[in-house]
């Protein structure tokens, strides 16, 4: 049975793409070079059979300073090929079935109408306007929100989907405007959760530059439209305003952030990573969504990315603190990628691949899901 995400087209293969027998399954060789008629990662699996689907959601509407996350799903996928499939922690971890939905055409083409429209907005307003004063800035807000909900709606229904089949949902944007609804579906489904978030930013601003659903605004968004999501960790952030901060201060413990600055200090001072991700880990509840800005590691990591900022995580510190928590005994309930956006040449894209994979195959062992084949 193909998903059908809401006011968009069902799931489709894409261009080329050939689901595999069953026989071809079992005998597919890990260790060969991926075909370009494959699934994510180069793997045999479609959607329908696969046990983990990772929702695509190339949208970047909000962006305020550079752009091309749109096309991070695409570029992922892209790169996904190339990555090798052994992982020492997961025996046979791609027998566990991993697969990407279809990229939805309806949400690319909203994506450039009201990208374009944004722009507008935002020249207008670094032009010193603001919509109170200007009707037409008005009119660009106000169709531009309309389409962020709409955004939001479809992937929480797509998400919706995937958890009714009793599959692991997770999503590959874009933005990090889109994961909300993917959040508000596991909170449906899971219950009370905690979220871990890996970023440059705080991404607690109020309807940043009047969008209220802003790529600025995803975890202040999240507090207060997500009723079952009790803790925020936030670790490496290093970009934020006196606003966020003071949100942080006064959340009475719901936010708890790691600022990149002090991180490094406890570090530099002899504290040892091990001991700072085990305190980190220790204040998530057992139910953990993992939420991953790429401009979370250190920008020579992703320097295409909409907004690096000097500083950040190695790959292997951000993902040995996921390994301390699936250590941990807590569970995964779902993840994103987001902020991948490509350049001239696939580096962007190859982190984002291998990033994808592993918290792919973290989050099906702390899962504990078992091969299909």
């Amino acid at each position: 049975m193909y998903f059908k995400p809401v006011k968009c087209e069902p799931y489709e293969k894409p261009a080329g793409t050939n689901v595999m027998t069953t026989s071809q399954v079992v005998s597919f060789d890990p260790n060969s070079l991926g075909q370009k008629d494959s699934n994510i990662f180069g793997l045999p699996f479609s959607p329908e059979e696969a046990q983990m689907v990772l929702i695509p959601v190339p949208w970047e509407v909000t962006v305020s300073y550079r752009a091309g996350t749109a096309s991070g799903p695409a570029a992922i996928m892209e790169a996904s090929k190339q990555v090798d499939l052994f992982e020492p922690l997961l025996k046979d971890a791609w027998k566990i079935g991993f697969a990407m939905m279809a990229i939805p055409e309806t949400l690319v083409s909203l994506n450039h109408e009201m990208r374009a429209k944004a722009e507008k907005y935002i020249n207008l307003l670094c032009d010193g306007e603001t919509p109170e004063t200007n009707s037409e800035m008005q009119r660009l807000l106000a169709e531009v929100n309309k389409a962020c909900a709409v955004m939001n709606a479809w992937v929480k229904e797509t998400a919706q989907a995937v958890l009714d089949q009793g599959k692991f949902a997770a999503l590959v944007g874009g933005d990090h405007s889109t994961p909300l609804g993917l959040m508000q579906a596991v909170g449906e489904e899971h219950g009370d959760f905690g979220v871990l978030h890996f970023d440059a930013h705080a991404d607690l601003r109020d309807a940043y530059e009047g969008f209220t659903y802003s790529h600025a605004s995803i975890m202040f968004n999240a507090l207060r439209e997500v009723p079952q999501l009790k803790k925020l960790v936030q670790v490496g952030i290093r970009d934020y305003c006196e606003d966020e901060r003071n949100l942080i201060d006064q959340s009475n413990g719901r936010v708890v952030t790691y600022y990149d600055r002090d991180l490094k200090a406890k570090l530099y001072s002899g504290d040892s990573w091990k001991s700072i991700c085990q305190e980190a880990v220790a204040t998530l509840p057992e139910k953990v969504y993992v939420s991953f800005d790429i401009d979370g590691l250190d920008p020579k990591l992703c320097p295409n990315t909409g907004t690096p900022v000097p500083g950040g995580l190695e790959l292997e510190q951000a993902l040995y603190m996921v390994q301390v928590l699936v250590e941990s005994g807590k569970k995964i309930v779902s993840f994103d990628v987001n902020e991948v956006a490509p350049g001239e040449d696939e580096w962007d894209a190859n982190v984002g691949a291998r990033l994808l994979y592993r918290l792919a195959n973290l989050a099906a062992l702390s899962q504990g899901l078992k091969p299909i084949i």
